[in-house]
């Protein structure tokens, strides 16, 4: 997988070592963080880490537990060892058609091999079977905008279906010199963004979010435990958390708190654990 419009590239090396790692979930949890979102890149693959910090996040720091995955990954082993401790997991799902989905990036560019989809349902089963509230997130570009997803949202039956407009950064995935990734051709207009959200109205879970919902409403910690500041098209990091802690790593993070309460940023993020939910899928 190689998302061509992923304005989170590897720039680096870096990796958090995971008593780092905790000691970053507990500092967040003291400033009051309630739920964690563990992304990527794709966070899969590093299972092992990523397992024993849901269970640390859950556990020791009462955090809810969210992750957002490409799906490729995602094994039943882990899910019975570590799906105990995580209330949602969100699926990148950006079209339905084989075809498509090589032309984005999500798997292998021969068509009859390409197996997302049947990846994505595999994903849904595995939460059906574990009590975990699935969720998709979708980004609406050109190679998908015209396309009506209706029958296999509902099918689905996502708790959260996020929908975003492109979003170009600078540094990441603006066509520059030190970038990995070219989206500009992958952007759409805000009304074409809008015309694919009408398309899918009738979708309950739908939660539009074009760049101007997006770009500022949303903290994201990189590798090194640095906010990253979104606000000038680009991503600034923040001073890391270990060092000058959370709140004055905040303070440089460009974070929108007014566009978070707007696009329904708190909402309901904490699974029912009384008991394992039957298959939805016919």
């Amino acid at each position: 997988y190689k998302c061509k419009f992923c304005f989170h590239t590897q720039k680096n090396t870096n990796k958090l070592g995971i008593g780092n790692a905790k000691l970053g979930l507990q500092l967040l949890q003291h400033s009051g963080t309630e739920k964690i979102n563990f992304a990527g890149g794709e966070p899969f693959l590093n299972p092992q880490v990523l397992g024993e910090l849901c269970q640390f996040a859950h556990s020791e720091c009462g955090m809810a537990v969210s992750i957002i995955s490409n799906g490729s990954l995602i094994k039943s082993e882990w899910m019975d060892r570590y799906g105990q401790y995580v209330d949602i997991l969100g699926v990148s799902v950006d079209s339905f058609d084989p075809a498509t989905n090589a032309l984005i990036g999500r798997g292998t560019g021969d068509t009859t091999k390409n197996q997302h989809v049947s990846r994505v349902l595999k994903v849904r089963e595995l939460c059906a079977q574990h009590g975990i509230l699935f969720k998709m997130n979708t980004v609406v570009c050109s190679l998908n905008h015209h396309e009506d997803m209706n029958e296999y949202v509902t099918t689905l039956d996502p708790y959260r279906w996020k929908a975003f407009q492109c979003l170009i950064l600078q540094g990441e995935n603006a066509g520059g010199v030190n970038d990995l990734n070219d989206a500009r051709e992958l952007q759409v207009t805000r009304e074409e963004f809008d015309a694919f959200i009408q398309c899918h109205s009738d979708q309950s879970a739908l939660i539009p979010e074009p760049n101007t919902v997006m770009q500022n409403s949303y903290l994201l910690l990189d590798e090194e435990l640095r906010f990253l500041d979104c606000s000038e098209n680009g991503k600034i990091p923040s001073q890391s958390i270990l060092e000058v802690g959370v709140e004055r790593a905040l303070s440089q993070a460009g974070f929108d708190d007014d566009m978070f309460q707007k696009r329904g940023g708190i909402f309901e993020w904490t699974r029912d654990r009384g008991g394992n939910n039957d298959s939805i899928l016919k």
